[in-house]
């Protein structure tokens, strides 16, 4: 086996040990469903066994399907994750050796797939940067769920580096033309190609994201209370439920607390906030006298290197994301503290643009100019139009291994489980 497919059988070892690692909970707390908006956990495991045969035994081994009476309970497109716990799925000790036997095989055709084919499944592992992607973006859901369960000690922390002085508050970004998205990146999806330039104005955008301290001022200077902030819709969700602050916040007195993954601490006000949907994103940047980047702006600030007039896979550049860079692939539960990754700021001096939370843009999902679906429609284009917003940046919850600065993810604006957060900007004219 050459080094890239030796490469890959280390990915697709490492997303199943997460996967793994996660669902090592009693049986009653994966077969439970947490939230109508989730899977029950056992769900999540066996699907992306399922969606490996499919794509790599079946699609690219032509391998005939193991399991295919299974096929309809793990399309996520036949029935909504509030019904799922009504399906026949298989109960966690099945689902474990159904994914097993369905790995085994995989390597199998690891080892003998043409990764220099002109298939475009094939070339250059795409079938195996596939699953390896989708798997690490269900774990990051399992994540989601095991915080919507409330229950302690499944979750494993870690160390983060320290935050310091933020300095500046904002960074410029010249007027003028990038390229966006990619033609090179071999297993990027088809959201982010192809590559096209876009011409935009200068404008400020956050170097940090938008921290608990600020939101608190927020909160306490009345903004959940004035709908001058909100948009209609905004304003309607937030007051028919009754929203008062992020997901998972708590006031006592004059404190603040959160509960994460079971357990309530002390607000941290040197975290970038998390778990807000679009809605608190957005009346948050009015009321601070700006607005959400557009996902144009978000990428440009994050990746384009201006001297060498192309695109980075990452802020920093292309060496891969250490723990001096970016809080990535779960190494603490939480975000880490506002300025901890100086190493990491891109080449206009944004920072944190990568990892700790996904930030909310103003855009909504829509296809680039020239796109074509790869390798299923289902993937990107039934999504688009403007029912989802654009998120950016993976979250502490991302693995490198799904995350660069091109990655494209997309959901409803009312959304506050998953790891979300933000940052702002402003056009030059209000400088």
């Amino acid at each position: 086996m050459n080094d890239f497919k030796e490469r890959i059988a280390a990915e697709l070892i490492a997303v199943r040990d997460r996967s793994l690692a996660y669902t090592e909970a009693d049986d009653d707390l994966l077969i439970r469903q947490h939230s109508p908006l989730m899977s029950p956990l056992v769900w999540d495991l066996a699907h992306v066994g399922n969606y490996e045969e499919l794509w790599v035994l079946r699609e690219a081994g032509g391998i005939t399907p193991l399991r295919p009476e299974i096929d309809d309970i793990y399309d996520a497109f036949k029935t909504p994750r509030k019904d799922r716990p009504s399906l026949p799925f298989l109960k966690p000790n099945e689902a474990r050796r159904y994914i097993e036997g369905v790995r085994g095989r995989v390597l199998d055709v690891l080892d003998t797939i043409d990764l220099e084919s002109p298939s475009p499944l094939h070339r250059d592992g795409f079938v195996f940067g596939l699953v390896i992607q989708h798997e690490h973006q269900h774990d990051e859901t399992m994540l989601a769920t095991l915080q919507l369960s409330r229950q302690p000690g499944l979750v494993r922390e870690g160390d983060l580096p320290p935050g310091r002085d933020q300095g500046r508050e904002e960074v410029y970004v010249p007027a003028g033309p990038f390229f966006m998205g990619t033609d090179t990146l071999p297993w990027a999806y088809d959201n982010e190609r192809p590559a096209h330039q876009v011409d935009l104005p200068g404008y400020w955008i956050d170097r940090l994201p938008v921290g608990n301290r600020a939101y608190v001022a927020f909160i306490e200077e009345g903004g959940y209370d004035d709908p001058r902030w909100w948009t209609a819709e905004g304003w309607e969700w937030r007051r028919r439920k009754g929203i008062v602050a992020p997901l998972f916040w708590a006031k006592d007195g004059a404190s603040w607390s959160r509960t994460r993954f079971g357990r309530t601490e002390a607000l941290p006000m040197d975290e970038p906030v998390q778990h807000v949907s679009w809605y608190e994103a957005d009346a948050y940047a009015r009321w601070a006298g700006k607005r959400l980047p557009t996902e144009a702006e978000w990428e440009k600030a994050c990746g384009w290197d201006p001297e060498r007039r192309r695109a980075r896979r990452y802020p920093w550049g292309e060496a891969d994301p250490g723990p001096s860079l970016a809080n990535l692939g779960h190494r603490a539960a939480r975000p880490a503290p506002l300025g901890a990754y100086p190493a990491g700021a891109s080449a206009y001096g944004a920072e944190q643009m990568v990892g700790d939370v996904w930030e909310w843009t103003s855009s909504w999902f829509h296809p680039y100019p020239g796109f074509r679906s790869f390798p299923y429609k289902e993937y990107s284009e039934v999504f688009f139009g403007e029912e989802y917003r654009v998120l950016r940046g993976g979250s502490w919850a991302a693995d490198p291994a799904a995350v660069r600065t091109t990655f494209r993810n997309w959901d409803y604006p009312i959304r506050r489980q998953i790891f979300t957060g933000f940052r702002c900007a402003r056009s030059e004219r209000a400088a």
